[in-house]
């Protein structure tokens, strides 16, 4: 069985390698994706694309319609979404993605850390499982792809 999955959430931390890696060490058939991770690109593309803005509203506004679309089509194909919350940076863009996620009913994975487990309960709450590590995110890959 081959998975799409997608990889959405905290951009300051290396969890989204270090499952590849452990996917590639399993030798599991997983095809990843995610937001584009460079926050530059990312923040500009309206811009690079559609041209400047005098505004940081209207730049922000066409960044963030772009990488929309961007994220849904991915989302969509997506077999599984994967959501990480990090403990420093609020990640708006984490939370909208996992309740988009459960609105099309599609497979959810929450990762974060105990200490913010409580403002998360609604997030966990939509989740088909709740973890701490990328590892963990790897054993359930595992569990899914290997014993099926």
């Amino acid at each position: 069985m081959k998975l799409k999955v997608y990889l959405s959430g905290e951009i300051h931390s290396d969890w989204r390698t270090t499952i590849a890696e452990g996917i590639n060490t399993a030798g599991l058939e997983i095809e990843l994706s995610g937001p584009n991770t460079t926050h530059a690109a990312s923040d500009d593309c309206g811009e690079v694309i559609l041209g400047a803005e005098d505004k940081p509203f209207w730049k922000d506004h066409k960044a963030s319609k772009i990488n929309a679309l961007r994220t849904r089509k991915l989302i969509n194909d997506a077999d599984i979404v994967v959501v990480r919350f990090g403990d420093k940076y609020k990640q708006w863009n984490a939370a909208f993605d996992a309740g988009y996620a459960a609105a099309l009913n599609k497979s959810l994975i929450v990762m974060h850390s105990p200490d913010i487990t409580h403002p998360l309960k609604e997030v966990d709450a939509a989740a088909q499982a709740v973890c701490e590590t990328p590892e963990q995110v790897v054993e359930i890959f595992k569990y899914i792809v290997q014993d099926s």
